[in-house]
């Protein structure tokens, strides 16, 4: 199988780690076939009964993204082969094995779970994990099973079950080809590629890229007669140039969106999504930019958790300690891309967006933007309290402070030099993946601190996975089928169960064995609620790199002493004036 890969671009930038144990569902097959082998070898009368060998047999295989023919299902059954064949027809004809065809001709077919003996299968783990702890597990295991039966099924009830495969296989010559960004959760996909493959019945090939060069990409991508992807995932806020440039389908004009349950995402992920009131990409990642901090370190100074500006720099002030080897506080600096993104971050959290947006009850209208008529708003009185927020940062924060990117910032917190860190919960596995890190299990997560009178924000990073216009007509379909599959609420659990700490659905942050793996979702979740998750201060126009990389130039040398705060923002309000003046009207 040939993979695709810009090794160059991804090595070092996403952190290693084991390969996922097997989930609680693998767990209770793998006691089933334990438990049954003892009774068998017991007594041969108290064999397990064929059908108990196959479905276990079969969900082993599906668990593990293996094909399942339906010899080998015989011949698990343990019994002679006309009897198995008999029990065999019995599962498909009670609608719990579904055949899928391996050929054209249909007479080869693979055998899967259907949906139904997922959810029974679903249903019947968790009793046996909770009959289990109450009758041979101690006390706390005993009031945990208790605390299900009187009152906590509910959450439960609301369990995802395993990723289910397609009924027909795509066919796309060659596979799935894919081009994402290199970073953790992506890099999740990739080590799952074998179960996604199972699913849908072709070869996947990924390309990844840094965030520069997978705009650059996917660029020259539409300039092909034909696009070499399936599916490209976009960076929140290129839709909009992504859109007017017609690079992409809108979603609308070639699925059901139904079919993706719009209300399941959250809100701000979801409408980031649009552009001119039409969706172009579903959201593969919704990761927040937060605030992490260190729970104990704030208990042995005394220190309350961070809610505005002014207790920011004070937690920083106090914590910062450079003889030991410490400082209070990392963020994204570098110059360019980096700091240009935390410019327009840090001036939300002074209440100015970095477009003039008519304000609404949930910050700033961002849905009118496809019309155009927007001006750049950053020399501004609150533009000028963000500059000067971010140089009073500088001496709180590491001396290599201003070559600080996107992993180089939470690196350093998750080796226990920094105390707080502002990072995309995607970059969370540094430290909750490691049980090394002075930072695993200690880490709290809030919103960005705001400056007086302005609200707390978690603004909205991420990317939407989308279908590009120059695709071949042929693969149009089965690309679109894969989208789903990819952005499936199943989907989207298999990740943060191997590593990926980004979630963009209400139904996977409620999923009860989600939320058991990191406090990030409940977090998340609660953010949502308050409505916290903004995508405004990155507004998606066209326009939106340049400016991002102009902000994140001048403010670098502003960091650097070369220009004062004021002369930053006059000249950043002078180069991003021009980059909208020269770009035709909406």
């Amino acid at each position: 199988m040939t993979v695709m890969k810009s090794i160059s671009d991804v090595r070092g930038t996403h952190p290693v780690r084991a390969p996922a144990a097997a989930g609680e569902l693998l767990s209770t097959v793998t006691f089933l076939e334990k438990f049954g082998d003892e009774l068998q070898d017991s007594l041969e009368l108290f064999a397990p009964s064929p059908h108990y060998r196959m479905v276990l047999h079969l969900l082993r295989g599906h668990l593990e993204g293996k094909i399942v023919t339906p010899s080998a299902l015989i011949a698990a059954a343990g019994v002679p082969y006309a009897t198995a064949t008999r029990r065999l027809k019995d599962l498909v004809d009670g609608g719990l094995v579904e055949q899928r065809p391996r050929t054209r001709s249909g007479k080869s077919f693979s055998l899967h779970p259907s949906e139904s003996l997922l959810d029974l299968w679903m249903q019947l783990s968790g009793r046996i994990r909770r009959l289990g702890a109450q009758q041979f597990g101690g006390a706390d295991e005993a009031r945990e099973a208790r605390e299900y039966y009187y009152g906590g099924s509910y959450l439960e009830a609301q369990a995802l079950p395993p990723l289910q495969v397609l009924t027909e296989p795509l066919t796309l010559p060659g596979g799935l080809r894919v081009l994402v960004h290199g970073d953790p959760t992506f890099m999740v996909m990739e080590n799952l590629k074998r179960q996604f493959e199972h699913a849908i019945g072709t070869r996947i090939q990924q390309r990844a890229f840094s965030i520069d060069r997978l705009r650059d990409e996917a660029l020259r991508n539409a300039e092909r007669k034909t696009s070499n992807y399936d599916i490209i995932a976009i960076d929140l806020p290129w839709v909009g140039a992504f859109a007017e440039a017609g690079i992409l389908h809108p979603l609308d004009a070639i699925m059901d969106v139904e079919r993706l349950d719009p209300a399941d995402f959250h809100t701000a992920g979801w409408t980031a999504a649009h552009w001119g009131g039409r969706p172009y990409g579903v959201p593969a990642q919704t990761t927040p930019e937060l605030l992490f901090y260190r729970r104990d370190l704030f208990a042995e100074a005394g220190l309350e958790p961070p809610a505005t500006t002014d207790q920011l720099l004070e937690a920083a002030r106090v914590l910062h300690a450079p003889q030991r080897g410490r400082y209070g506080i990392a963020w994204n600096a570098a110059r360019g891309t980096a700091l240009g993104h935390t410019v327009l971050m840090t001036m939300a959290d002074f209440g100015q967006p970095v477009l003039d947006l008519p304000e609404s009850a949930g910050g700033f209208d961002t849905d009118r933007l496809a019309a155009g008529g927007y001006r750049p708003t950053i020399d501004t009185e609150r533009g000028r309290a963000a500059a000067d927020y971010l140089m009073r940062l500088l001496d709180y924060s590491p001396p290599d402070i201003l070559s600080m990117s996107w992993y180089e910032r939470v690196r350093p917190y998750a080796q226990g030099q920094i105390a707080m860190a502002y990072g995309y919960t995607l970059l969370a596995p540094y430290f909750e993946l490691d049980p090394s890190s002075p930072a695993y299990g200690q880490t709290g997560y809030l919103p960005h601190p705001a400056a007086p009178g302005c609200a707390n924000l978690a603004p909205v990073g991420g990317y939407v996975m989308g279908i590009p216009a120059n695709i071949a007509p042929d693969r149009l379909d089965d690309a679109v089928e894969a989208l789903r599959v990819f952005t499936s609420p199943e989907a989207q659990k298999l990740y943060i169960q191997n590593g990926s700490r980004t979630n963009p659905r209400y139904s996977v942050g409620a999923d009860p064995e989600v939320r058991r793996i990191s406090p990030v979702f409940e977090a998340l979740d609660a953010m949502s609620w308050r409505d916290e998750l903004q995508f405004w201060p990155r507004p998606p126009v066209p326009e939106i790199a340049e400016i991002i990389q102009i902000c994140g130039e001048e403010f670098h040398d502003m960091l650097r002493g070369i220009s004062t705060p004021r002369e930053a923002l006059q000249q950043a309000q002078a180069r991003a004036d021009a980059v909208i003046d020269r770009s035709p009207p909406g």
